[in-house]
């Protein structure tokens, strides 16, 4: 009786589709489209400065503040994380005593004052310290982080952290848990996001995104640019420009607790879930990096056996997320490469159909910057990905939004996912809008080397229009849509076949779409995809649409 009630719901649904007639991956491949840029829009993007209210301190004493909910692996779990006392900078710093404030978080299915739950956690303070005369040293509040357990699926709980011992308790605030694991079990909405900053751009952006009520974030690396700042808080939209004498990288990491208090109102309530950047490398003393990433966010890291918070892998009702790292080795003897081989052959694909991945750099882009600058990790894991049958594929970096058509190597493949780009958050660095197929704008190969992780695998294609060039001379046709905005996307799958993929400028009213794709995917239709791994998934022998 359910599964018939679920056909008839599917039916009707792909009636409303062919109604409304918003194009479906089934129309493509799609000719390349290309919205000009709009001269009219800000191309940067100017900080919020400490004075906004929105970013100060405006807890005492040790009270919770920069409170966030993230998920675990699967439904019954989520990370609580808050920081109390104040972060110190300066030459003399002295660390805060983590054991000084206990981490405690009381939950319940009824907002009232005594919630009945009690769960405990753990709590670290960091530091970036510069060995380097005039440069300040930072260090951060205590920060906390809780992991709940036994939660339903699809239940609102109340919760208040902190410590009550000294009467430090935060407010009451609420998130709602994913949706059990299963072909017929989504989340409402999930919005994806990257490149933020913290920008009054940036701040269009998150309110759009809180206007659009998702249930999940997804917030694809850079956070907060806070290395965009020398450690006295000067600033600039171009570090290497204005600073090329500084004897390392410095960076501001007040911007971090700026941007926790900015952040507060979504991700109090929303869980989200971050993977590194770039702009989180933040090298200091004795070579130490992503110290503040690391710090400061939890991560189903271990139970998703990952060795590592630079990837993870999580459910959400019926799609299995796997978020991977650009700045960390990605080669086939790699610890990461070994885990996502062991990830991909867990998942079963009757109980999560959904197979979307997410890392920072995009392997697909027409712009000029960072033009085919991770070619190294695409010659890697692309292989491995599209064994599986991964289905979209989510990057940020460059600072504008593109949508691919299905591909694989270079080439329209229906088997291949659908790569989209969403570095448009608003961030303080230019917008990109330059292609690398205009006249005058492709980079000499020599120069597309990973600047963070090195090597050298970018070379001249060898087939299709434009062999023999490092670029296409056109937009290429793997490039479905392209255009020069700050926005957000939001994905919303409505079963196990379709996905409805939205991307909302920051110049429209939050209903006007920019973008509007349903992403279909067909299990069994083509035999020339490549067979998957798992035994569960035999059956399902590609991914078209």
């Amino acid at each position: 009786m359910l599964w018939t009630f679920a056909i008839s719901i599917s039916i009707l649904f792909n009636l409303a589709v062919v109604r409304c007639r918003i194009p479906t991956t089934l129309d493509g491949p799609f000719e390349p489209v290309t919205v000009p840029f709009d001269e009219k829009l800000r191309g940067n993007a100017v900080d919020l400065p400490d004075t906004d209210p929105r970013v100060r301190r405006r807890v005492s004493g040790f009270e919770p503040e920069q409170i966030s909910v993230s998920l675990s692996s699967t439904y019954d779990s989520v990370w609580i994380s808050w920081i109390t006392g104040e972060s110190q900078i300066g030459y003399n710093i002295k660390p805060l005593d983590p054991k000084r404030v206990s981490s405690l978080v009381r939950y319940g299915l009824i907002k009232q004052p005594m919630l009945p739950h009690e769960a405990r956690g753990y709590s670290l303070v960091y530091n970036q310290l510069y060995p380097f005369e005039g440069l300040q040293n930072y260090t951060s509040g205590i920060i906390h982080h809780v992991r709940l357990t036994g939660l339903k699926p699809s239940t609102i709980y109340y919760y208040r952290c902190g410590d009550p011992s000294i009467a430090a308790m935060s407010e009451i605030f609420s998130f709602k848990t994913m949706p059990v694991s299963g072909p017929h079990s989504y989340p409402g909405r999930i919005g994806i996001v990257a490149d933020l900053g913290l920008t009054y751009n940036m701040t269009t952006t998150v309110s759009h995104l809180i206007g659009n009520k998702p249930d999940l974030v997804l917030l694809i690396g850079d956070v907060t640019y806070a290395n965009l700042y020398l450690t006295n808080g000067t600033s600039s939209d171009c570090y290497s420009c204005s600073f090329p004498q500084t004897p390392i990288h410095e960076t501001y990491q007040l911007r971090w607790d700026f941007w926790g208090r900015f952040m507060q109102n979504l991700v109090s309530k929303v869980p989200m879930m971050v993977v590194e950047g770039n702009h989180e490398i933040e090298e200091q003393v004795e070579n130490k990096t992503f110290v503040a990433y690391r710090s400061r966010f939890a991560f189903p890291s271990d139970e998703s056996r990952s060795l590592s918070t630079f990837y993870y892998s999580f459910n959400a009702g019926g799609i299995h997320f796997i978020m991977l790292g650009a700045y960390v080795a990605y080669n086939k003897t790699a610890d990461q490469y070994k885990w996502l081989e062991e990830d991909l052959a867990s998942v079963d694909r009757s109980i999560t159909p959904w197979l979307v991945a997410a890392w920072h750099p995009p392997w697909y882009s027409s712009y000029k910057a960072h033009y085919r600058e991770v070619e190294c990790m695409r010659v890697a894991m692309e292989e491995l990905l599209y064994s599986y049958g991964v289905d979209i594929v989510f990057s940020g970096h460059v600072h504008a939004y593109e949508r691919s058509n299905r591909l694989y190597n270079y080439e329209l493949d229906p088997c291949g996912p659908v790569h989209i780009m969403v570095g448009d958050g608003g961030n303080r660095e230019k917008m990109a809008t330059a292609y690398a197929d205009e006249p005058g704008n492709c980079p000499e190969p020599s120069t597309t080397p990973d600047p963070y992780m090195g090597g050298f695998c970018a070379t001249n294609f060898t087939t299709g229009p434009a062999a023999g060039k490092f670029c296409w001379d056109r937009q290429p046709d793997y490039s479905a849509f392209r255009e020069s905005s700050f926005g957000h996307g939001i994905l919303e799958v409505k079963n196990e076949t379709w996905a409805l993929w939205t991307w909302y400028r920051n110049q429209d009213s939050q209903s006007k779409a920019g973008d509007q794709i349903y992403i279909v995917r067909q299990p069994g239709k083509w035999p020339v995809c490549p067979k998957e791994h798992n035994s569960a998934l035999a059956a399902l022998v590609g991914s078209y649409g």
